[in-house]
């Protein structure tokens, strides 16, 4: 009897150490968000031997069984997929803002206004020479705002490109990353804490990929994972432990365009899918911001040749170039302004030319008009997609505190197991202790 309770005791003892040990490690990854909770199995062990018809039952404690695991494929891919969605709108929002901020800084719309109101005043006195030089600098002030524009916003757009580069090899890494492990599930040992590390280590790159990438898992019996890359068409990422490397390259407009293995596909979200779209609104507005500084260069340059300058000779151009990133003022003089209309004679006051001028970068189809146009429209495109940011954020907070409860360590649960495992743990070397005096008894009987 008292070898039998010795046997109890010592698997009791046992089934504590590694239930402890699971409660320790729950403890020390509580912060951790790629961590899920364990918890060991257990079974009442019990030997039962026959002789002929007499049986005997022999009480052999407690058998402890597996790690497990804390996971729901549902909340986990609830979780991915509102993770994913989050991403898709808070790159394209990044990206659009940082377009904004080029544009709105680049003073272009207050440029086109002072040309105006300078060409208005000289309109009242046009053979003030004052007056002539302010509407010439003003001319020089609008070219410089026209490049800044430009430039800024080709820097928002490399920008963009060196974010989707530089996370396109986190992505590869993560994809190989996947198929090594999907390799170490294959021969991981069922209900084994090295197993459940491997799973954990499975989830966190799925949920990095999500984050890039619409994806669509496919779990395995085995606990390995194959990958497809949802967009059009959707193409596989990884297959057993096989990972596809995935490529980007970005066309002369800006454009991004995207491959897997060789075979191009279109992101239907994640992260890359927001840049994708906010490089194609970038190209949209390059061209509008092109179109803004031609429609300029025409106008001007359409009213000095149909006029004359302070001297009675044929005006000459005002602008150079053909888009926002070369456009220049190359009249030599403030004198060359045609402000009279052709065959007006020299010293002529007469402003219809100037007025036509004025009309037409002020008319609804101008270049001011026009940029009043872009930059409300990107400003509404931008504010339309904070909101949508903001309330996609919501759901996947929402969705990530569900995949903590369902997953997570509850230190207040823990600490009251660690308290219920320390008590057990005293009962159990309480028995081994009463065993011991019980066989000591045995021996002292005479």
């Amino acid at each position: 009897m008292p070898s039998a309770i010795f046997t109890i005791a010592r698997s009791g003892l046992t089934a504590t150490r590694r239930s402890l040990e699971l409660t320790a490690q729950n403890v020390a990854n509580a912060a951790n968000p790629d961590f899920s909770r364990r918890s060991l199995t257990q079974g009442e062990l019990v030997m039962t031997g026959s002789i002929g018809l007499n049986a005997v039952d022999s009480l052999g404690g407690v058998r402890p069984g597996v790690v497990e695991r804390a996971e729901s494929a549902l909340v986990q891919r609830q979780a991915r997929d509102a993770s994913s969605a989050l991403s898709t709108a808070d790159a394209e929002f990044r990206a659009l803002r940082d377009a904004e901020s080029a544009i709105e800084t680049s003073g272009l719309f207050a440029g086109l206004v002072d040309f105006e109101a300078a060409l208005t005043r000289l309109e009242g006195n046009p053979l003030e020479p004052a007056l002539r030089l302010s509407a010439l600098e003003s001319a020089r002030k609008l070219a410089g705002n026209f490049r800044v524009a430009d430039g800024t916003l080709a820097n928002a757009r490399a920008l963009t490109q060196g974010e989707a580069s530089s996370e396109i090899l986190a992505v590869n890494e993560l994809a190989g990353d996947l198929a090594r492990i999907n390799a170490d599930l294959v021969g991981a040992r069922e209900g084994t804490s090295g197993r459940a590390a491997l799973l954990d280590a499975r989830d966190k790159a799925l949920r990095g990929l999500a984050e890039q990438f619409a994806i669509t898992p496919t779990i395995n019996a085995n606990g390995s994972v194959d990958v497809a890359l949802a967009g059009m068409p959707g193409v596989a990422l990884v297959t057993g432990a096989t990972a596809q490397s995935v490529s980007v390259t970005f066309a002369a407009d800006g454009t991004a365009s995207f491959a897997v293995g060789g075979a191009g596909f279109a992101p239907a979200g994640g992260a890359m899918a927001g840049r994708a779209s906010a490089l194609t609104e970038m190209a949209v507005l390059q061209a509008s911001l092109d179109a803004l500084a031609a429609s300029a260069i025409t106008i001007a340059n359409g009213a000095q040749s149909a006029g004359v300058a302070a001297d009675g000779s044929a005006g000459q151009p005002l602008f150079a170039g053909t888009g926002a990133g070369d456009i220049a003022v190359v009249l030599a003089s403030a004198a060359g302004l045609a402000t009279a209309p052709a065959g007006a004679a020299a010293g002529s006051r007469d402003t219809a030319n100037l007025a036509a001028l004025i009309a037409a970068l002020g008319a609804p189809t101008g270049p001011t008009a026009g940029a009043d146009t872009l930059l409300m429209g990107l400003s509404s495109r931008v504010s339309a997609l904070e909101t949508r940011r903001d309330g996609l954020a919501v759901v996947s907070a929402s969705a990530e505190a569900e995949l903590l409860r369902e997953t997570g360590v509850d230190l207040d649960t823990e600490a009251a197991n660690l308290v219920r495992l320390q008590q057990a743990f005293e009962a159990n070397s309480r028995v081994v202790q009463a065993a011991a005096e019980l066989f000591d008894t045995i021996l002292s009987i005479r």
